[in-house]
C-alpha cells in the first residue's frame, strides 16, 4: 500500500493549488490513501480576538475530498472558525481531529477505511505541548480500538516528544507522521519494529515568511512581547510539504519526500 500524507495546508490559496496538482499526485505516486492535515486552511484576518485564525469549513474539505483526499486530519486549529462551521466540519465522517482530547471538543479522532478491500485506520493523535487540554498520548492509547494498518498524524510542538512517542509506538502502528511546526524535519526513519517515521512533515502553503506566516507578523510579535494577530499569510510561492510510504503488512519499507 502506498500512503501520500500531505503536511498542514495553510491558507485557502494553498488548498486551491493542492486540489488543483492532487489528481496528478496521486497518480504520479501510485497512492493508494492519501491523508492531509487541513487544519490551517481558513485563515481570517478578522479573527483572532481570543479566537484562532485558522481552521476548516465544510466547504474547504470538500474540495479536498473531491480532488482525491481521502481522509482529513487536524490539531490546535481545530476549532478555530464559528461554533456552526466547526460543527458541520466535525460532522464529516472522514475530517478528525485528535483523539486525546475531552469530549466536550467537537468531533472524533479515529476513522477506519477500507484500501484494496483491508482495514486502514487513521488516528489523529496531539500532544499537551501542542493543545494544552490534551490529554497525555501514553494515557489515551490503550483505550483505542485499532483495526488493521494503523498510521497515525502526531499533532506536537516537541520534537523530543514526537520521538518519545513515535518509539513508545514502535512495532504498534506502521507510521507516525509529525505536524504542526511546519518546518520539515531533515530525518526520516524507519524504527526497529517496522514503524516509520517523519518528525515533521512539514507545510503546504506560501514559502515567503516562515510557517506560512509573514516576517512581519513575527517581528510584532517581538516587540508586543506576546502573539499578535496576523493581518495577512506570508506572500511567496507556494511549496508542497508532503511524504509517500511504502507500506507492507502493517510495516513501512520505505518513506520518500515529494515537493
Amino acid at each position: 500500500m502506498r500512503v501520500l500524507f500531505i503536511g498542514d495546508i495553510v491558507g485557502r490559496e494553498a488548498a486551491a493549488w493542492m486540489a488543483e496538482r492532487l489528481p496528478g499526485l496521486r497518480h504520479e505516486h501510485a497512492a493508494d490513501l492519501v491523508i492531509a492535515n487541513a487544519e490551517n486552511m481558513a485563515f481570517d484576518p478578522n479573527r483572532g480576538d481570543g479566537q484562532g485564525q485558522f481552521g476548516m469549513t465544510l466547504p474547504d474539505v470538500e474540495r479536498l475530498f473531491a480532488a482525491g483526499v481521502d481522509v482529513v486530519t487536524s490539531g490546535n486549529h481545530a476549532w478555530d472558525t464559528n461554533p456552526a462551521q466547526t460543527a458541520a466540519v466535525h460532522a464529516h465522517p472522514r475530517v478528525l481531529r485528535p483523539v486525546n482530547m475531552p469530549a466536550h471538543y467537537p468531533g472524533k479522532g479515529i476513522v477506519t477505511v477500507e484500501v484494496a478491500a483491508a482495514p486502514v485506520t487513521v488516528v489523529n493523535l496531539a500532544t499537551p505541548d501542542a493543545i494544552a487540554d490534551a490529554l497525555p498520548p501514553r494515557q489515551a492509547w490503550p483505550a483505542l480500538d485499532l483495526p488493521g494498518t494503523v498510521i497515525v498524524d502526531l499533532h506536537a510542538e516537541s520534537m523530543i516528544k514526537k520521538h518519545v512517542v513515535a518509539n513508545g509506538l514502535d512495532g504498534a502502528v506502521a507510521a507516525v507522521l509529525g505536524t504542526h511546526t511546519h518546518e520539515p524535519s531533515l530525518h526520516t526513519y524507519i524504527l526497529p519494529g517496522g514503524t516509520g517515521f517523519v518528525p515533521e512533515v512539514g507545510m503546504t502553503g506560501p514559502l515567503g515568511g516562515g510557517q506560512g506566516m509573514p516576517g512581519a507578523g513575527y517581528r510584532a510579535t517581538w516587540e508586543a512581547g506576546a502573539w499578535q494577530p496576523l493581518p495577512e499569510l506570508a506572500p511567496g510561492p507556494l511549496i508542497l510539504g508532503a511524504v509517500v510510504l511504502e507500506i507492507v503488512a502493517g510495516e513501512t519499507r520505505s518513506i520518500t519526500r515529494i515537493s
